[in-house]
């Protein structure tokens, strides 16, 4: 490593610290470096993406910057591994009903779209009533399109995550009220 590469090392580490990112990968040429801190998870790919415009409108100075960051993993971990701790903080009235949904996780890591192209309707919303092995959603991965199944017939009571949103493997998907 070159003493510039080093310097941009130092920043890139500053960066993450101050973002609270808990883990980030990067790989250009034969260069791999592997960051994981041993704090709390860190911020998701959002407040990652405010952060990156931030430090661009700060200092756009440096041009590696920005390669660098789109190469950013945030570790899984982030991930909550229940319905409702992926949904915030359940109502006193919810707490009963939470443990009896059926979650549909990912089975993938991709980016999540709720409708089979651009402006088509989704494949499901709330409420609607689904069988077991209908189409939810679509998980594109490495350019493939993967249509998610329901695994559990029931009503559709809760959407996790965003049409466009990355999401890992096991994340929480929908919420099913089994019938």
């Amino acid at each position: 490593m070159t003493p510039e590469d080093t310097k941009e090392l130092k920043e890139l580490i500053e960066f993450l610290k101050e973002n609270k990112i808990g883990e980030f990968d990067l790989e250009r040429g034969d260069l791999k470096v592997r960051i994981k801190f041993a704090q709390e998870p860190g911020a998701d790919l959002a407040q990652l993406a405010a952060a990156l415009r931030a430090a661009q409108a700060a200092n756009p100075a440096p041009a590696v910057l920005p390669e660098v960051f789109a190469a950013a993993h945030v570790a899984p971990s982030h991930v909550a591994s229940t319905p409702a701790a992926a949904a915030g903080a359940p109502a006193a009235g919810d707490a009963g009903e939470d443990a009896t949904l059926h979650v549909v996780k990912s089975p993938i890591v991709g980016t999540f779209y709720e409708s089979p192209s651009p402006g088509a309707p989704a494949f499901v919303k709330i409420g609607d009533q689904v069988e077991n092995g209908q189409i939810l959603c679509i998980i594109e991965a490495m350019k493939l399109m993967n249509e998610i199944e329901c695994d559990a017939a029931g009503e559709v009571v809760k959407r996790f995550v965003q049409s466009g949103q990355p999401v890992e493997y096991g994340q929480p998907l929908f919420a099913v009220r089994p019938r």
